[in-house]
């Protein structure tokens, strides 16, 4: 069982997303996809005139930036792959956290920095996923989560998606396959220098993330990329970030 994750430069790139969702329509059987949107919600936010706060690859989230990125995100963006997915032959449904109950967070608490309604996830309804699953339908989420109480959360796709993995992976009854994350994003890997894109790990030991952080070769976005692959591969998800050619293989860098 396969959950992949894109982002925003996959989603506003014809050809990748092209590629992506090809490779989807593809594969023999239905597959959890998990989309981020940044791109789309920050164009929006820029043509709205409301400026945007990053820290290390997350969005601060104040209420006028939620009501984009929801608009972003459980709009414009997941209908859309939704709509194409059909066209390629592969029957999917579209979710948000909120929907069926799939994805609860609370407000993320921090010591020293208000993230606004970030959300950080509480709990993944696996057994509701993997009944969409179950009736051949392809499951496209987006990262918008609720806290139960009615408050609606912008939570991180990559966090989502890792979140998703660990929680089909732990309910394995007859679905004795095993699961895959795939980070699909516009690079062949995680790079192995800043100044050499061509140049990508294969394999990236759990171990020697801290140490990559530290030497500044793991920076910005991919921080919750790396770290949400570390998570989900100590709970024994396979784990590849890859690039959207390669989408549904094993091609790229192995988190292990």
């Amino acid at each position: 069982m396969r959950v992949i994750k894109i982002g925003g430069a996959i989603i506003d790139s014809p050809h990748m997303r092209e590629r992506v969702l090809s490779a989807i329509a593809r594969l023999d059987e239905p597959c959890v996809l998990v989309h981020g949107g940044g791109v789309v919600a920050t164009r929006l936010a820029q043509q709205l005139n409301i400026p945007q706060t990053m820290v290390d690859g997350r969005r601060v989230t104040d209420s006028a930036t939620l009501e984009i990125v929801v608009m972003a995100y459980a709009g414009s963006v997941n209908k859309s792959l939704v709509a194409e997915l059909h066209a390629m032959g592969r029957p999917s449904i579209g979710l948000t956290g909120a929907d069926a109950d799939v994805v609860r967070a609370h407000r993320r608490q921090h010591p020293t920095l208000d993230f606004g309604f970030v959300g950080d996830i509480d709990h993944v309804n696996a057994k509701q996923i993997r009944s969409f699953l179950d009736q051949g339908m392809s499951v496209v989420v987006a990262p918008i989560t609720h806290d139960g109480g009615g408050q609606l959360l912008n939570t991180n796709a990559d966090t989502m998606a890792a979140e998703i993995a660990i929680a089909l992976a732990k309910t394995a009854d007859s679905h004795a396959d095993g699961v895959s994350l795939h980070f699909v994003f516009e690079h062949r890997g995680v790079l192995a220098s800043v100044d050499e894109s061509d140049t990508v790990f294969r394999r990236i030991e759990s171990a020697a993330v801290p140490s990559l952080i530290d030497q500044g070769v793991i920076t910005k976005g991919m921080m919750p990329k790396i770290t949400n692959a570390v998570r989900a591969a100590e709970a024994g998800v396979v784990v590849v970030i890859q690039h959207a050619d390669d989408c549904g293989t094993t091609h790229g860098t192995r988190v292990v």
